[in-house]
C-alpha cells in the first residue's frame, strides 16, 4: 500500500510540474543536450558574461566621453568602426540615459537566471514565459539599433555587435528550450524541427547582420 502510495504521489508530482512547464530531473535527462537544465545554465552564465563585460566596456566609455567629450573610445578605429560616433547619436540615449545600463541589468539577470539553473532551480512556466518574453523585447531592441547604427548613423560599434550577437542566440535556444520542455505548445513535430533548426537559425541571422553591414557599405570594401 505504501508502494502503491508512493507511486501515485510520484505520479502526481511529475503531472503537476508538466502542467506548471518545469522538468523534473529524470525528464531533464531525456532533453536534448543544449536544453537539459544545467547546460542551459552555462549558456545564460557564459552569454550573460559576454554581454555584460561588453555592455560594461558601453558605459565606462560613456562617463569617460561625460568627463571628456573628445575622449576617443576604445573602438574607435576608422569612420566605419566607431563606437563613439555612435554613443554621440540620439538613438545611444533612447530613453534619456545611455542605452549600455539597460544591457547591464538585463545581462545581469540572465547570469542570475543561468546560475540558478546550475544550482538546480526550476522554474514555473509563468517565468519562462517571462524570461522569453524579456529576450524576445531585448532582441527587438537590437534589431532597431541594427538598423540605425547601419542605415541612420553610418557607423557600427563593436561592443554592440556582440551584443546583437549574443541576444541572436540567447532569443533561439531559450525560445526552443520552452517548446522543448512543453511551455510555449507544438507538436512533436514541430518541436523536432525547432530542435534541429535552433544552431542553423542563430547563425542565419548573424550572418544576415554580416551581410547586411557589408551590402550597406560596399563602397568601403571594394574599390
Amino acid at each position: 500500500m505504501k508502494s502503491d502510495s508512493r507511486t501515485r504521489h510520484a505520479a502526481d508530482e511529475r503531472d503537476g510540474a508538466h502542467a506548471a512547464g518545469v522538468a523534473l530531473a529524470e525528464d531533464d535527462r531525456t532533453m536534448p543536450g543544449l536544453y537539459r537544465r544545467a547546460r542551459l545554465g552555462w549558456l545564460y552564465v557564459i552569454g550573460g558574461i559576454i554581454g555584460f563585460l561588453a555592455a560594461g566596456e558601453l558605459v565606462l566609455d560613456e562617463l569617460a566621453l561625460l568627463k571628456d567629450p573628445n575622449h576617443i573610445t576604445s573602438c574607435d578605429i576608422n569612420p566605419l568602426i566607431s563606437c563613439g560616433t555612435v554613443m554621440k547619436s540620439a538613438q545611444a540615449h533612447l530613453f534619456g540615459f545611455p542605452n549600455p545600463f539597460i544591457g547591464i541589468v538585463a545581462f545581469g539577470i540572465i547570469i542570475t537566471v543561468g546560475a540558478s539553473l546550475l544550482s538546480g532551480a526550476r522554474f514555473a512556466r509563468w517565468y519562462w514565459l517571462a524570461v522569453n518574453a524579456g529576450i524576445a523585447l531585448g532582441f527587438i531592441f537590437c534589431v532597431w539599433l541594427w538598423s540605425q547604427a547601419v542605415y541612420v548613423i553610418g557607423a557600427l560599434c563593436i561592443y554592440c555587435m556582440i551584443v546583437w550577437a549574443v541576444m541572436i542566440v540567447l532569443l533561439v535556444h531559450t525560445t526552443v528550450r520552452n517548446l522543448t520542455h512543453g511551455v510555449i505548445p507544438a507538436s512533436p513535430r514541430v518541436v523536432a524541427i525547432a530542435q534541429d533548426a535552433a544552431w542553423p537559425v542563430a547563425v542565419l541571422l548573424a550572418i544576415g547582420v554580416v551581410v547586411s553591414i557589408f551590402l550597406r557599405f560596399a563602397g568601403m570594401f571594394i574599390h
